[in-house]
């Protein structure tokens, strides 16, 4: 696996993530943290030295439990708080602290690489990190992160509002952004901003339903179309990219999707989720292949480069 430098932070990583979120969960919920524990080492023991999990998906013990021996210095993890609470109200900075300390326990570590504030909305931003980036500076300070993180809720903020918001202030070492064949709006509204400062940008969203093709890539083309963001071409293949596999460019749409996101200028990991040992490697191995070649980049920017409306979900 190629390895980069995770922006200002100096931590070299695997140019590949593995995620302990989206549907797969890491088969935490279907095939218990044994397996997916399982699906952990089998990932470092391909090559992958950096691992995204959250309080919320409930596979940081999961994470924790696949690195078990495995020298602390020898890969970064990355976890995530939850700001918001079912009441509409946000956790305190000591609930913070709590809950850092309860992720710690879980993933067996004192201390974690990158701490993100999770899924946060640009109407909750200001207030969220007034109330709790103090609270990060202390953990910080504490030893108990190492770097300050920040994800955007993607699929429910396609456009990428809070995100900028973020990057002006400069504090957060690493960002999450979605970003994909589908919706690579972030290449414009999140990466340059990104890449002046230095911050990291960790991809996901790379492959989701709609880029495994069926009736969910339909769907989402139909919503593009609706939005008046997709141009002629677009609509006469309707729900068509099968371009990408017949010109011999890429062997499957799973394949060129992670490909066009691992090679992104700006772009410093990106994600991938599993339950699946054998799906795992396959998504590894895509993840270090070349670029895609340069007239099907060319011709999926005319389809999709100026989509903002979906996320791939």
């Amino acid at each position: 696996m190629d390895t980069v430098i995770l922006g200002r932070t100096g931590l070299r990583v695997s140019a590949g993530g593995l995620g302990g979120g989206g549907f797969s969960r890491l088969g935490i919920d279907e095939l218990g943290a044994e397996h997916a524990a399982g699906i952990v080492r089998a990932a470092y023991d391909g090559g992958v030295t950096f691992f995204d999990t959250a309080m919320a998906y409930g596979t940081e013990s999961a994470v924790g439990l696949g690195l078990n021996g495995v020298p602390r210095d020898k890969y970064a993890v990355s976890t995530k708080v939850s700001c918001g609470k079912p009441d509409g109200t946000f956790i305190s900075p000591e609930e913070l602290s709590g809950l850092l300390d309860e992720s710690l326990r879980r993933l067996g570590t004192d201390y974690v690489d990158v701490y993100h504030l999770h899924a946060v909305t640009a109407e909750d931003y200001k207030r969220v990190s007034e109330t709790l980036v103090p609270a990060l500076i202390k953990a910080r300070e504490r030893g108990k992160i190492r770097f300050p993180g920040i994800t955007e809720r993607f699929f429910a903020d396609t456009a990428h509002k809070m995100l900028p918001m973020a990057l002006r202030d400069g504090f957060f070492d690493v960002v999450m952004t979605g970003y994909n064949i589908l919706n690579p709006s972030a290449a414009a509204a999140v990466l340059p901003a990104a890449r002046e400062k230095n911050i990291a940008v960790l991809c996901m969203f790379a492959v989701r339903n709609a880029l495994r093709g069926g009736e969910a890539l339909k769907t989402e083309i139909g919503r593009i179309i609706s939005a008046g963001q997709g141009d002629a071409e677009l609509l006469r293949r309707y729900g068509a990219l099968d371009f990408v596999t017949s010109s011999g460019a890429a062997r499957s749409l799973t394949e060129a999707a992670y490909r066009f996101c691992r090679h992104t200028p700006g772009i410093t990991v990106t994600l991938t989720g599993t339950k699946n040992r054998a799906h795992l490697l396959e998504n590894l191995a895509a993840l270090d292949m070349p670029p895609l070649p340069g007239d099907i980049l060319a011709r999926l920017e005319a389809l999709f480069g100026g989509v903002d409306c979906v996320s791939g979900q």
